[in-house]
């Protein structure tokens, strides 16, 4: 441990960054991860095994009086006879098959994947040198993030790594409220270790009991291990490394990784929340929820196939691939990235309805992926009647799209313009592109040469006045309708 203390300290030395905003501030974003603008998410590990409620359930089932408790002791029994570390051996695995997880995702359109690497619940999903509880010596006893590493990187997608780890803190605490195995005496390296108070407002910056130096420098050594070990282009961070406390070690992590990056040639990307990183120094990320309107920067907007959990659970409710793809479409006309999450169940296969929204989504790209993959925003995001609730957790909120909501987006020398839903007629108006006066400050004054409708054989016609583009296209179904403008 202090030589691996030792060797942070020397690698920030010798930079070309170090542990301070000013010098993390001279990041560059890097464009190659914004031209993905589709990547999947994994919620895979121990809580994978109950299935019940959220991926949450080491906390909450430790919580005498919720719903988690109840189905504990019903389904398992009392705590102090089995317990959240009970669950290891059941974790078995025995389905998992990295190279058809990859498979599924390139069919998807997946351009990068992101495993969580390890949870609230402080289980690694990756060979570790750290502490025993992994997944490479207990449970399924194989290097689960080593293996989708490698299976992915074969077909040519990107892939990151999750930490989930600094909530650990507190997130076992509650099983000191009575008789569980959550017990003393503990120490560094023990599976619940150090289930310490949880803050009443996770939110507050200063709560206490303040993590120690101990965690802390745990949980920077954890994170630089993973860096290490499976160099990740996309480093993704969970909320409460915000905690004031966290601060420093967080500067020493950004700091480590940029300069990693540099010694092996690459460009790499750390993703965060609530302003965790001085604005700049890393890419804000949006759970469960979008922008409004299209943003200068990169960013990216992380969510679920289900609505109610992130993880495999017996009662998931799941979207449909529509609405996905809905606001795959809207994120990427505000200049950001989707990552989707999908939760495999504990043996290592995915249900039929991950895997039929996976499937439905990459149909839909295989057609019109050139109007979302290396595109940039256009001069407004879009147009139409439907407004979105900007801000984190708003997925919820039901957006009945129409085919007057449009999305734009360009790339390749064209001009793409997306009906969020198709038209029932298949005539679509766009004002955005309807001819302006010249002389005024207009959206749109190019002359436009050709209209297409991506996976549509017939031939579009058009017409074009003060009021908008007009379009007579095909009948579209819920999926959005993608038109391709040829424009000189």
């Amino acid at each position: 441990m202090q030589n691996y203390l030792k060797q942070i300290d020397e690698v920030i030395a010798r930079g070309p960054y170090s542990d301070s905003w000013e010098s993390l501030s001279g990041i560059e974003q890097p464009r190659w991860f914004n031209r993905l603008k589709f990547g999947i998410f994994i919620h895979w590990g121990v809580y994978s095994v109950p299935a019940f409620a959220n991926e949450w359930y080491s906390r909450n089932m430790y919580i005498q009086g919720t719903p988690e408790f109840e189905h504990h002791v019903k389904t398992w029994g009392p705590h102090n006879q089995f317990g959240y570390k009970d669950f290891i051996p059941l974790f078995k695995a025995e389905k998992f098959d990295p190279e058809a997880w990859a498979a599924l995702f390139a069919e998807a359109g997946a351009r990068y994947v992101v495993p969580v690497a390890e949870h609230h619940d402080g289980f690694q999903m990756y060979k570790s040198a750290l502490s025993h509880w992994n997944a490479f010596e207990m449970g399924p006893k194989r290097d689960v993030l080593g293996e989708l590493t490698a299976s992915c990187r074969a077909r040519g997608m990107v892939t990151g790594a999750s930490s989930h780890r600094v909530e650990h803190w507190f997130f076992m605490g509650h099983g000191r409220d009575f008789d569980s195995d959550i017990k003393e005496p503990m120490k560094r390296g023990d599976f619940y270790w150090p289930a310490m108070p949880e803050p009443d407002d996770h939110h507050n910056l200063f709560s206490e009991p303040t993590p120690t130096r101990e965690f802390l420098e745990d949980w920077m050594l954890r994170t630089c291990e993973l860096i290490d070990n499976y160099r990740p282009r996309v480093l993704y961070f969970d909320w409460w490394i915000q905690h004031s406390s966290v601060k420093p070690y967080l500067k020493k992590v950004a700091a480590y990784y940029y300069n990693r990056a540099a010694e092996w040639r690459e460009e790499v990307v750390i993703a965060y929340k609530h302003d965790a990183f001085l604005f700049g120094c890393a890419m804000p990320d949006v759970e469960r929820g979008q922008f409004a309107d299209v943003k200068p920067w990169y960013w990216q907007s992380d969510t679920a196939a289900a609505l109610n959990s992130w993880c495999h659970t017996e009662n998931n409710q799941y979207k449909a691939p529509e609405e996905i793809v809905r606001d795959l479409v809207d994120i990427v006309s505000k200049n950001g990235c989707l990552l989707l999450n999908v939760g495999p169940k504990a043996d290592g296969s995915f249900t039929d309805e991950d895997t039929n929204i996976l499937r439905s989504i990459g149909a839909w790209m295989r057609v019109n992926g050139e109007a979302i993959y290396d595109t940039r925003p256009w001069r407004k995001y879009g147009e139409g009647p439907t407004q979105i609730v900007e801000g984190q957790f708003a997925d919820g909120i039901k957006k009945e799209f129409s085919c007057r909501d449009f999305r734009f987006t360009t790339g390749g020398g064209a001009l793409y313009a997306i009906a969020l839903r198709g038209s029932e007629t298949g005539e679509y108006s766009i004002a955005s592109l309807g001819e302006q006066d010249a002389s005024r400050v207009a959206n749109f004054h190019g002359i436009i040469r050709e209209v297409k409708a991506l996976g549509q054989d017939a031939p579009v016609s058009w017409t074009r006045d003060a009021e908008g583009l007009h379009l007579r296209a095909e009948a579209g179904g819920e999926m959005p309708v993608v038109f391709k403008l040829i424009i000189d």
